[in-house]
């Protein structure tokens, strides 16, 4: 018995990658100064951005995936931390903004909500 391959291409999963990309770099750059939306919203979508990139070339179960999506932007949150406390700066002003260089708890509860959000897309099987 041939199990399934672990990586693939999903266009699927790739175009909605894109698309929320897109949205992404609109609300960072067009919505800069609507705070809640940049600072909250671009980060419950950001989660969903990360499972359909990893959705995009991996093949396993929807939950593991929204699961490590959960888990990259809660290690950026806490890289975010330790940056903070010793006192470490990014350089690069685009990085800066990407990553993002202040660690707030909002961004957790922002974080946490994508994750049900990604959830809420998949039927249960």
């Amino acid at each position: 018995m041939r199990t399934p391959a672990l990586f693939h291409f999903n266009r699927s999963a790739f175009l909605s990658a894109l698309a929320l990309f897109i949205a992404l770099v609109l609300i960072a750059t067009v919505g800069r100064h609507i705070g809640w939306l940049r600072g909250f919203m671009g980060d419950v979508l950001v989660v969903v951005w990360v499972y359909f990139c990893l959705a995009t070339v991996l093949r396993t179960h929807p939950r593991t995936l929204a699961v490590a999506a959960l888990l990259i932007a809660y290690a950026v949150e806490l890289s975010q931390y330790v940056a903070q406390v010793n006192g470490w700066k990014i350089a690069n002003p685009v990085l800066r903004i990407i990553v993002g260089s202040t660690p707030d708890w909002l961004d957790v509860l922002a974080y946490t909500l994508g994750f049900l959000c990604v959830l809420g897309l998949r039927p249960r099987k």
